[in-house]
Formats: structure tokens, C-alpha cells, sequence
């Protein structure tokens, strides 16, 4: 309880100044929250009520008072309040018995304890029972003021987590791939309704049991052990395909699997992410496809390697004698023919790329490193040309998740049709970098370069760009849209920067892994 004293140095205000400033920052707290925030005033003395309740209302709230502990749970029982103002030392139900009736009703309710019995005991119980704040009597208006917008923005807080926490499960519960999080105990934090049904499980509350007891397949959890497992200095997906057998083999799933872990800021395994997609259809169909290409291989490719045999046997005399002019016909047959191996070679390899259906491990790569050993490979036939192909040091270190076999793939139809598409005497720049949340690797030329207007159709298939100075390149026009599909797979992009007589420069962007 408070003297007549302790209310007029309540009552009393603050230069004219201070007061000004302290209201508009109060109500601008309150306007940055989308509902209007009630407080609730419980005190026995009546001229503290009426001061708090005018100056709160004043500042934009939602004021109710109470004028003890009883009235006060009973205005709780019938209505929410955000902040609840509460005197300690009350005739009846004390304030501490009240603030423990409120924690369990209402444990987001923000309680200020108010005083003028101000003790460190006091305040230890009070904050051990969860007060907010402690606010001894007599305060002043800015006081009170100062409490409240602290109140303010820790209830803003609790609503941006709250909010961002409702919207992300939403997104993850709409998701058609199954998502599947747990802590670092390995104890379920959140499992969507299609991670459920993938695995065959009924159950609808799993958060915080055990993973063990709601998924039974062996090598699922054997993904998650191994990311939880992984030291703090690597990072890597583990991807799997995970076979769900049904009645019979007709009904079986196969899912595409992939397991990271997550950290903190210091690298520790807070936790494990899994994410299921259902991958049955596009098998089957791509088991009718290996089966056609399997017939192609044996009916196509095999015969044309045995007419590129025959060839060789013609061109070595084995059948008679042949001349000059017959010698140079049958090298333009034997580089058709090799053109045409070629061709359903990439067509085979395009096709597996772009259905998505070999599950690649990823891993962290160096990518700096990873071009300086292309290049290596490629600077015999640059030299043999006359082309200064040079790579340029990084600034700093350029990693990437991805899959270390594709992405060579990449570095290396990059490098090699730079050297094609430069004449004897040019120069090639390679590089690599990180820009924003990229890492961005380059191919830099002087060739002949491309049209605008043709530079996005290079990367559809078969298509070659045709002039005086490209026309005798040999190639099967195939290159840079297996390119383009392997950048896409890893949720990257590829952009080129070209004019005739000018050169070319391609850059490919993929995403850093954010920790």
C-alpha cells in the first residue's frame, strides 16, 4: 500500500519536455503492434488507478483496473490482458498469490510488479514466480512510462517469434515433399503431414517423441545419425533412396532422401532437417526409359561401332589399296560416325540430368580448386593452339554444395569450348569468387563471340550458333544445355556475356551453404 505522499509524487510530471517525448515514444511502441494492447491495473489504492489508467489510456491502451487480487483474477478469467500492473501488498489475495494465478492462466501475460514495500527479496520472488519488471513506489510518470515500453517491446518480440514461427509451420505443413526436423537428443520438433504419410505412420502429435519411434526404416535413420555426427569443420547432404515396400512390389514408394544438419553461430549440431519427395512415378517411367535406351545402345550405338571398325580396317589397306582422294572420304565418314556416338551418348547423359532421378550426394566443394584442375587438364590442347589460358587467384575461399562429378562436368564443356571457339593466339581468363549468398565461377574469352539475340537459345539442345568462323567447328550442339540442367539441379544459374569479334564470358552462380 502507498501513502497520500507516495501518490502525489506519482501525480507529480516531469518537465513539460521529458513528458512529451516519453508519451510519443510509448504510443509509437503501441502502434507498431497490429492489436491494441490491454493492460490491466490491480492496486488498493484508488487516486494509482486513476493516474495509471489516465495516463495509459492517454497513450493509446486498453486500460481496466481492479481494486484488489479478487476482482482482479476475476476480470482475468473473463478477458486476455497483455500487461498486468500489480501491487504487491494488497488487503485479501496478495499480489504474489495473484501473480501465480495469473502465470498459470495466462503464462504471456507481461506482469509489472508495483510497490512501495521495494525489497531484494521482494524482487527475487517476485521475478522467481515470472514477473517482468519491478516498479517501486513512488514513481513517476516517465517511470511508469519507461516500465511499459519496455513491456512493449518485449511483447513485440514474443509476437514476431510467434508469428514467424505460425507462418513457417503453415508453409511446411502445405508442402507436398515430407519434412522431418529434429533436435540434437534426436527427439522429433516438427514432422508434416506428408513426412506422416510417406512413412506410413497414423500418429498426429509426434513432437518431442523419440525418431526412433515413429520412423522404423533402418537407412532413414542412419541419415539422421550421420549429420548429427558430422564435426563442426564439414558439412555435407546425405542423400539416400529409401524404398517403402507396400502389398506387393507394384505398390511399393521409393523416396529421394536428403539429411543436414543445422548449427548455431559457433558451428554447433542444434539438430537434424530431412526432407521426403516421392520419386515412384518418375522411376517406373525412367525404367521404361533405360529399357529404350538399352535397345537404342545395342540397335545404334553398337553397329555404328562396328561400321567405325570396318572403316579403320578399309582405311589400313586390309581390303586393297586405297588412294588419296578414297582416304580422305572415308575420314569424313569415320568423323560422322563419331559425331553420331557421340551424340547418343550426351542424349543419354542429358537425359538422366534432366529427369532428376540419379540422387546425387552433395558435398562442400571447393570451387577455386576445382577449376584450377580442369584448367590443368585442358592447358595441353590450349597450348597446342597458341592460347594463353591463365587462372586467376581468388580472393578468399569459394565453396559450394554440390556434386563434385557434375560439376566438373560443367568446368569442363566451359574450358573446352573456349579453347574451340578461340583462334590460334587468344586468350582465356578463369576465375572464381563469391558474390552475395553465390559462389560464382567464370569462363572468359577472346573468340569469336555470340549475337545477342542468339545468346539464349544456345542453351537450348542441338542448337549451334552458325557463321563463316564457327561453321567448321565440329560439335553436336548438346554441351551447354547439359550445362544449363546440371546449374539448374543444384539450384543455380548460368548467364553469358557475349559480342561478335569481342569474346565470351560465362559465369555460373550456386548457392553457398548459409550456416
Amino acid at each position: 500500500m502507498t501513502t497520500n505522499h507516495d501518490q502525489e509524487d506519482f501525480m507529480q510530471k516531469p518537465s513539460r519536455n521529458a513528458d512529451a517525448e516519453g508519451d510519443t515514444t510509448v504510443r509509437g511502441n503501441v502502434e507498431e503492434i497490429f492489436f491494441q494492447p490491454r493492460v490491466l491495473v490491480i492496486d488498493d489504492e484508488e487516486r494509482i488507478r486513476d493516474a495509471c489508467d489516465r495516463m495509459l489510456t492517454e497513450d493509446g491502451f486498453e486500460v481496466a483496473c481492479a481494486c484488489n487480487g479478487e476482482d482482479g483474477l476475476q476480470l482475468i478469467q473473463e478477458a486476455h490482458f497483455d500487461i498486468i500492473l500489480l501491487d504487491l501488498m494488497m488487503a485479501g489475495l496478495s499480489g504474489f498469490e495473484v501473480l501465480t494465478r495469473v502465470k498459470s492462466l495466462h503464462p504471456d501475460t507481461v506482469i509489472i510488479v508495483i510497490t512501495g514495500y521495494a525489497t531484494i527479496e521482494h524482487s527475487i520472488e517476485a521475478m522467481k514466480k515470472g514477473a517482468f519488471d519491478f516498479l517501486p513506489k513512488p514513481f513517476s510518470p516517465e517511470d511508469l512510462r519507461l516500465v511499459v515500453r519496455k513491456a512493449i517491446e518485449f511483447i513485440r518480440t514474443l509476437q514476431d517469434i510467434s508469428t514467424e514461427k505460425s507462418r513457417m509451420r503453415v508453409l511446411i505443413n502445405l508442402l507436398a515433399d515430407g519434412v522431418l526436423t529434429t533436435d540434437n537428443q534426436k527427439k522429433v520438433a516438427l514432422a508434416n503431414p506428408a513426412f506422416l504419410k510417406m512413412i506410413g505412420s497414423t500418429r498426429t502429435n509426434v513432437q518431442g517423441c523419440p525418431v526412433d519411434e515413429i520412423v522404423t526404416d533402418s537407412a532413414l535413420l542412419e541419415m539422421i545419425d550421420q549429420a548429427l555426427g558430422q564435426p563442426s569443420g564439414s558439412f555435407a547432404e546425405i542423400t539416400e533412396e529409401i524404398r517403402i515396400n507396400g502389398d506387393s512390389q507394384d505398390k511399393e514408394t521409393i523416396l529421394g532422401a536428403t539429411c543436414i544438419p543445422f548449427r548455431d553461430r559457433l558451428g554447433r549440431n542444434l539438430g537434424t532437417v530431412t526432407v521426403l519427395n516421392d520419386i515412384t512415378t518418375l522411376k517406373h517411367l525412367d525404367q521404361v526409359k533405360s529399357d529404350f535406351v538399352s535397345m537404342v545402345a545395342h540397335e545404334i550405338k553398337s553397329p555404328l561401332n562396328s561400321v567405325l571398325m570396318l572403316l579403320d580396317n578399309v582405311k589400313s589397306g586390309l581390303a586393297g589399296e586405297i588412294n588419296d582422294k578414297q582416304a580422305e572420304i572415308l575420314d569424313r565418314v569415320t568423323e560422322r560416325i563419331k559425331s553420331l556416338t557421340s551424340l547418343s551418348s550426351e542424349l543419354l547423359d542429358l537425359a538422366k540430368i534432366e529427369s532428376g532421378l540419379i540422387h546425387q550426394e552433395r558435398e562442400e566443394v571447393d570451387i577455386a580448386a576445382l577449376m584450377a584442375e580442369q584448367a590443368d587438364l585442358y592447358r595441353p590442347k590450349a597450348e597446342s593452339r597458341s592460347i594463353d589460358m591463365k587462372v586467376l587467384p581468388a580472393d578468399g575461399p569459394v565453396t559450394a554444395m554440390g556434386n563434385r562429378t557434375n560439376l566438373c562436368e560443367v568446368m569442363a564443356n566451359l574450358i573446352s569450348n573456349a579453347i574451340r571457339y578461340t583462334p590460334e593466339g587468344g586468350q582465356i581468363r578463369i576465375s572464381a569468387g563469391v558474390e552475395d549468398h553465390f559462389a560464382v565461377f567464370s569462363v572468359a574469352d577472346t573468340g569469336f563471340g555470340v549475337d545477342p539475340e542468339e545468346q539464349e537459345r544456345i542453351f537450348q539442345r542441338f542448337y549451334r550458333v552458325k557463321t563463316e568462323q564457327t561453321r567448321p567447328i565440329s560439335g553436336t550442339g548438346l554441351g551447354l544445355a547439359i550445362v544449363k540442367s546440371i546449374v539448374e539441379a543444384h539450384h543455380g544459374r548460368i548467364q553469358v556475356d557475349s559480342q561478335p569479334g569481342q569474346g565470351s564470358t560465362f559465369r555460373v552462380y550456386l548457392p553457398r551453404m548459409q550456416m
